[in-house]
């Protein structure tokens, strides 16, 4: 996978802010769009007002948990691929997360041959997604109209 081929925007959301200094760095050479955001409301805020191809977020956090945030963003936006990335991540938190829609669970210290798979995963699943939307309004569209 070259970083041509993988341009996507990423929310890096942990509240360990040289954790967030580093991994951004890292995510940035190879060619990611990254912010970042240390607390789940900031990250709410960021992914209302903003488009992301992936959210990476981190479980426990002050102010709202991960998995609170989770909820709270797959609610308002169904289509945002979000993966959990924690150094405090039990089995039970694992499940929990992807039963609330989270694509994956990541455990620190992080593998970034892995999240970077993980990442291109995501963004093309919401490609998918997104165009098959548009797909179906097409459809309807068409449908709609007297030939």
């Amino acid at each position: 996978m070259s970083n041509e081929e993988l341009k996507a925007n990423v929310l890096l959301v942990d509240d360990e802010e040289q954790f967030l200094k580093v991994v951004s760095q890292r995510l940035g050479m190879r060619g990611l769009k990254v912010e970042a955001a240390t607390t789940g409301e900031e990250a709410i805020k960021k992914a209302d007002q903003r488009d992301f191809d992936a959210i990476i977020l981190d479980l426990v956090m002050p102010g709202k948990s991960g998995i609170e945030v989770l909820k709270e963003i797959k609610a308002k936006h169904p289509d945002l691929q979000i993966i959990i990335l924690t150094g405090h991540g039990t089995v039970e938190a694992g499940v929990e997360a992807i039963k609330e829609g989270a694509i994956d669970f990541m455990q620190k210290p992080v593998d970034f041959e892995k999240l970077m798979k993980k990442i291109e995963e995501a963004k093309n699943k919401r490609f998918l997604i997104i165009e098959k939307k548009h797909e179906e309004h097409l459809k309807e569209i068409l449908q709609s109209k007297p030939w």
